[in-house]
């Protein structure tokens, strides 16, 4: 079974689908029985039997079903947002006295999160590079969290001999693969534990939905689907599922297209006398690039645009010099966006992230390539003045 069926036919043809070509979407909230008997016993199992809309959905079910598949994971939890399943996952983790060890530049809102658990006694800390781990590791740590390619630096992390390090250490590895979409990399083949997606990004893909999903073996993903799940009440709309649904039926193509436009757009950009550098690691340039090929089957078009300026108002001049490219935060739908985390972060956590202020984000969405580089080109004409 490949990726494109699971995206497009998977669990689709179920009995309850009546034939539909679009499966149904079932908004009740509840659903009945006809013992008690029957609920109490579906109630010990309510993550996977239909109980109330807070425990599971025939419509979420599908759209789990089709995640898990393509992350090659025993199961998978939707939840009503990204955060809600990066919150839900790390909690399942730890608890008070642990520790977190962080490698890399991850989301912003998830440094946050793990500073937020410092008031429950879950401390964290950050290492830029592997080679830092081991002098960071601690007696009490639990959790190894990264992203690769990582937040705004686009630097990618060895999954392999991360996740093996992690495991030799009894930790559990958790990654965030937003960025790549299950289609190009799949990290739990290569020893992740569990892995999280935000489902507003590539896999929605319209920019109408916010989610997120964590996939990975039956041992992990059950106590957060019981616990967290249940009493966090981050639970995915069935509406919301139906747009997955939706959305997995074209990723293949979408993500064929934001590739062939996002590496179109890098290549102008490296070439430009007023860009410093451009961290997608498609490009040739990219210092992980061989390590990219290695691991992963294609490219996102998200990626870092570095400015050759050190100034907030050149950078916000930049912005508002753009005409296609829309300013907005989140990424992945059909339109062009762009954003930049010195006008929008928190200082702190962009200082701890290393981002510098000239670096702005790019998602380059569905429009024509020469279009978008035409854009980019009036708009730096701009940079090289006020430089």
């Amino acid at each position: 079974m490949n990726d494109d069926w699971i995206c497009g036919r998977l669990g689709e043809d179920a009995p309850w689908a009546l034939g539909a070509v679009n499966p149904p979407v079932f908004e009740n909230s509840l659903f009945t029985f006809e013992t008690a008997g029957d609920l109490a016993e579906a109630i010990k199992d309510e993550d996977e039997r239909y109980v109330y809309w807070r425990g599971t959905n025939p419509t979420v079910d599908l759209a789990q079903r089709k995640l898990a598949a393509l992350e090659r994971a025993e199961r998978a939890k939707c939840f009503g947002s990204g955060m809600g399943a990066i919150s839900a996952t790390i909690s399942s983790l730890v608890s008070g006295g642990d520790h977190v060890l962080v490698l890399g530049a991850i989301y912003g809102p998830t440094t946050q999160f793990l500073r937020y658990l410092e008031k429950f006694g879950v401390t964290h800390t950050h290492v830029g590079d592997p080679a830092g781990l081991d002098s960071a590791i601690r007696a009490n740590t639990r959790v190894l969290y990264f992203e690769s390619p990582s937040y705004m630096s686009y630097r990618l992390v060895d999954i392999p001999a991360v996740t093996a390090w992690a495991s030799g250490h009894g930790l559990v590895s958790v990654m965030d693969n937003t960025w790549s979409t299950p289609l190009f990399q799949k990290p739990l083949t290569m020893g992740v534990d569990l892995v999280i997606h935000s489902l507003s990004k590539y896999v929605g893909g319209h920019s109408d939905l916010v989610g997120g999903v964590v996939a990975g073996s039956t041992e992990l993903i059950r106590p957060i689907a019981l616990t967290e799940y249940q009493l966090y009440g981050a639970a995915m709309s069935p509406h919301d599922a139906a747009k997955v649904i939706k959305g997995l039926r074209t990723l293949p193509v979408r993500m064929a297209a934001h590739q062939e436009r996002g590496l179109a757009v890098a290549a102008f950009l490296d070439r430009h006398e007023a860009v410093r550098a451009v961290h997608h690691p498609g490009l040739a340039s990219h210092p992980d690039h061989e390590l990219a090929k290695r691991q992963m089957t294609g490219f996102s078009s998200v990626f870092g645009l570095e400015l050759d300026t050190d100034e907030r108002q050149v950078v916000a001049a930049f912005l508002d010099r753009l005409k296609v490219f829309r300013i907005g935060v989140s990424w992945g739908g059909f339109e062009s966006l762009v954003a930049a985390p010195a006008l929008t972060t928190e200082e702190s956590v962009r200082v701890t992230m290393g981002i510098p202020v000239g670096l702005v984000r790019l998602s380059v969405g569905l429009e024509p390539a020469g279009t978008l580089v035409e854009d980019l080109a009036l708009a730096l004409e701009g940079v090289v003045r006020l430089a």
